[in-house]
């Protein structure tokens, strides 16, 4: 009789688990998967302009340019040991307009931000 109540409970037990999976494997995921690209919602938010204002100083340091940040046309960021910002941007050289492409690392609770990459975008995104 002892034997026969464990082997329900430990049934029980199994089945409580297996549909607590299937109902998990159907649920929707609303936190950013860690390491997949995601779109950023608001270009206008005052944090990817900080973002994308970094992005421009720096290039213009390391490569005494002049740039200045006239948009964000497009962003993604990426959950890593940070945040990964991949914002297309478009800046004017002079008379010129160009887009670039910026990947940014930053790290806020460390106060730390580089500027991983910075290059020319074809035509406008």
């Amino acid at each position: 009789m002892k034997m026969r109540f464990l082997i329900l409970v430990a049934a029980a037990a199994a089945a409580a688990v297996l549909l607590l999976q299937v109902s998990a494997a159907g649920a929707v995921r609303t936190e950013p998967l860690l390491g997949g690209w995601h779109p950023i919602k608001n270009l206008s938010d005052p944090y990817v302009r900080e973002i994308a204002e970094f992005a421009v100083k720096t290039r213009n340091d390391q490569a005494k340019t002049g740039l200045v940040l006239e948009k964000v046309v497009k962003g993604e960021t990426q959950v890593v040991a940070g945040m990964n910002y991949r914002l297309v941007l478009e800046v004017k050289d002079g008379a010129d307009t160009k887009s670039f492409e910026a990947l940014v690392w930053d790290k806020p609770w460390e106060h730390s931000r580089r500027l991983s990459s910075f290059k020319a975008v074809q035509g406008k995104a």
